[in-house]
């Protein structure tokens, strides 16, 4: 078999883990609010950039759509394009986001961040946007990601992402992540549905090794590396962080 290379996109979500993840809001219900976060700084955004132009957004992981309704909610006017590498989970977005579809602001693709991104003309997007998607890329991958995210930024542009990031105190990390397993046997013990704490434990396995765990200032270190600008970290809670990173105005 041949080994999985760090550029290569990862498919992590298929079978009945991806056809029910709609369960996220019962054994993490921050993801909501992580979401409505990333759709805040879409508004805070505008806010900055008051010029009357309609702003062009790209969306890095559409999940089941929940994300992507309230991105479009902040962007007014803005046109939107969400990918994700996941049939099963296009299937659930396009189903929730069809008459978004038809308007022709949002355009879903089924493809991985990579490959996306790299179809995209430099400085042609004003937000690349992500919401607990980022965490499940290889570390190799993650940084060609995020390469690729600063070039196709508009100067002054937006990256925007709510996710995982691993607190610094291991003994503290540790405690965390044993709380959220809890959580899990808590909720699949109340809904009877063994069969899906085994594929959710699985995953946060896979969340937790070390080609994938993000810790939060080497993220943002790594970042500055690359040529990002000004990066804040706001709404930091348990293992979750909302980062807004700013391409330089050169």
């Amino acid at each position: 078999m041949t080994a999985l290379t760090p550029l290569r996109a990862e498919h992590l979500f298929h079978g009945a883990f991806a056809d029910e993840y709609h369960f996220l809001k019962l054994i993490c219900p921050l993801s909501l609010v992580m979401s409505e976060k990333v759709a805040m700084a879409v508004a805070a955004f505008k806010a900055e950039h008051p010029e009357p132009r309609s702003l062009s957004a790209m969306e890095i992981g559409a999940g089941t759509g929940m994300t992507t309704q309230l991105i479009l909610a902040a962007l007014g006017e803005g046109s939107l394009t969400s990918i994700d590498n996941a049939p099963a989970m296009m299937v659930q977005a396009e189903t929730h986001l069809k008459e978004h579809v038809a308007s022709g602001r949002l355009r879903l693709k089924t493809d991985d961040a990579l490959s996306a991104l790299k179809d995209l003309p430099s400085e042609s997007m004003d937000l690349v946007l992500s919401a607990y998607t980022f965490h499940n890329f290889l570390e190799g991958y993650r940084r060609e990601v995020l390469k690729e995210v600063l070039r196709v930024l508009k100067p002054k542009g937006w990256f925007v992402n709510g996710d995982r990031y691993g607190v610094d105190d291991p003994a503290e990390h540790l405690k965390t992540i044993q709380d959220e397993v809890r959580g899990y046997f808590r909720v699949f013990r109340e809904i009877n549905r063994p069969d899906l704490l085994e594929q959710w434990v699985v995953h946060l396995l896979s969340d937790e090794s070390d080609e994938h765990r993000m810790r939060l200032k080497p993220s943002i270190d790594s970042m500055q590396t690359l040529g990002f600008g000004l990066t804040t970290v706001s709404d930091r809670f348990e293992v979750n962080a909302l980062l807004i990173s700013r391409k330089p105005c050169l």
